[in-house]
């Protein structure tokens, strides 16, 4: 447990330094969301009804953008095939490094998130919806984005590769945390159906990642 937790702190650490990915999607995340205002104009009624569609859209690209730094550093110093081989179980330490990619980029911008919901004119009573929805589904972007970066780890700036892999696989994500955001927010019938879905499209989505992470890995290296 002690070498897991080792390498939660280590991640973490890597992803707040300079060029590590969490303040590159921070600021990607508060420039959008900030200036998105300015370009739909003074509509307020327009911003309510496009704010959660533009907070998930955002939320997604932010964590897409820093996809590939979660084994871009360990392969560069040379540690990663010491961690998928000579430590512990390889599916355990990508759940570790898949938590820490959340932790890093996921969790400051859920953070940050309600200042920017009233700004854009998103009702109070959505602000706790919109938390919890994301924080479910951001948890599944992370896993998948773990897939896409481990399916292309040998390749060089492969950013934009990953978005082409794993757009497509969002596109669920997307849907149902929107839906769900705006069933909870504004109290249709029957508002937890698409929480439900969301749910389930994340946990497995966290049971494949590891697996499927570490087989491509192992394939790559």
């Amino acid at each position: 447990m002690k070498p897991l937790l080792a390498l939660l702190r280590r991640d973490i650490n890597l992803f707040f330094r300079s060029g590590g990915g969490a303040g590159q999607a921070i600021g990607f995340y508060l420039v959008v969301i900030i200036l998105f205002p300015f370009g739909v104009g003074p509509d307020i009624n327009l911003l309510a009804r496009i704010s959660i569609g533009v907070l998930w859209v955002v939320l997604l690209l932010a964590i897409l953008l820093s996809a590939e730094r979660i084994f871009a550093d360990d392969l560069e110093d040379g540690s990663l095939t010491l961690l998928l081989t000579a430590g512990p179980l390889p599916e355990l330490v990508i759940l570790v490094k898949l938590i820490a990619h959340w932790v890093s980029i996921a969790l400051p911008l859920l953070l940050i998130t309600p200042f920017l919901a009233l700004m854009l004119n998103l009702p109070a009573g959505g602000l706790i919806p919109l938390i919890i929805c994301m924080s479910i589904g951001s948890l599944g972007l992370c896993a998948l984005a773990t897939i896409g970066a481990s399916i292309l780890v040998s390749i060089r700036r492969a950013n934009q590769i990953i978005s082409l892999l794993i757009l497509p696989l969002y596109i669920p994500i997307l849907i149902f945390g929107v839906s769900a955001t705006s069933d909870m927010t504004y109290q249709v019938e029957k508002p937890y159906t698409s929480l439900l879905i969301l749910l389930g499209i994340t946990l497995i989505s966290l049971i494949i990642a590891p697996f499927a992470s570490a087989q491509a890995l192992k394939a790559n290296l």
